[in-house]
């Protein structure tokens, strides 16, 4: 019987998610266009929506799945920022007037607040295909010409119409409207929770050699703490609070979008939400103490205030 697994303390877990951040700040930072450059105003657009905060969720899963497997950081951060650049893209055009209308994210004016439509929307466009730049001309000589194209393919499906921008498609379709059990799981595996997939994947595509059975579970657990972060964000848009959320609380509720508590009520949510998360730990039980901050994200993702 093997040992049991070490948990990592709150200071070793805080350290882990510090590294993790700063990292992922300066290379984004790095792969950005300055604002100096033409066009200017564009250029701090996209910084402005890429650099203002968060949470750093989808990076750090790149770099705590890599890190399980034994993949370096350095090969690791094309695809940590290249997630997160989709992530922000999807937030300046979610954001939008023709879509959720919200004035506020991560604390402060939402792009097309703090500059204009027009430039949030390039911004949006501009991030999406500098994402795919990254993937494609990552500095890593290590990372294989057939590797490089699957992690392209990998968030070019998890971020089109099969995957996020499916979902947002779906959730503009259901506003007004009941959706049961299994359509709202759906909207949101496609919405949230198929970039989340995504970033576990693009952080173990380089562990060619790993039991395929370890692979299979690390894609497990990605598919349930995405679906969990979406139920416990729907517990939050009812229970939260607009300070502590760094965007408008009530919102999902106010423009009469299905969600979970509206559909099986809060404590079936919190319950839903739960199990998700102790089905993501069971899907790692064979990794070893190197997926402990795996174990504490599944953590994270249904005890978050924000």
């Amino acid at each position: 019987m093997s040992p049991p697994i070490k948990k990592m303390s709150n200071e070793e877990l805080e350290s882990y998610l510090e590294a993790c951040r700063v990292r992922i700040e300066q290379v984004l930072d790095d792969a950005l266009p300055r604002q100096t450059v033409l066009p200017e105003q564009l250029h701090a657009a996209m910084r402005y929506a890429v650099l203002g905060g968060g949470k750093r969720i989808r990076p750090v899963l790149v770099y705590a799945a890599g890190d399980a497997l034994d993949i370096s950081r350095e090969r690791l951060d094309g695809s940590a920022a290249a997630v997160e650049m989709i992530h922000a893209y999807s937030l300046v055009h979610d954001d939008l007037p023709a879509m959720d209308n919200d004035d506020l994210r991560r604390g402060r004016k939402t792009c097309h607040r703090a500059f204009d439509e027009a430039t949030a929307i390039l911004a949006g466009d501009a991030l999406q295909s500098l994402a795919f730049k990254v993937l494609a001309q990552e500095k890593n000589a290590r990372i294989s010409p057939e590797i490089r194209i699957k992690m392209v393919e990998t968030l070019a499906i998890a971020s089109g119409s099969r995957g996020m921008a499916g979902g947002q498609a779906l959730d503009l379709a259901a506003t007004g409207r009941e959706l049961d059990p299994a359509q709202l799981e759906n909207m949101h595996i496609h919405k949230t929770g198929a970039l989340i997939r995504a970033s576990v994947t693009l952080g173990s595509l380089q562990a060619t050699e790993a039991d395929p059975e370890l692979l299979r579970g690390l894609d497990h657990y990605a598919k349930c703490i995405g679906l969990a972060f979406q139920v416990k964000d729907d517990i939050l848009d009812v229970e939260g609070d607009t300070q502590t959320l760094g965007k408008t609380q009530g919102k999902d509720h106010a423009s009469n979008k299905p969600t979970y508590p509206s559909l099986i009520g809060l404590d079936a949510s919190r319950r839903m939400a739960t199990r998700l998360c102790g089905e993501a730990m069971e899907s790692i039980a064979a990794l070893d103490a190197k997926a402990n901050p795996l174990r504490w994200i599944a953590n994270y993702v249904v005890e978050r205030s924000r």
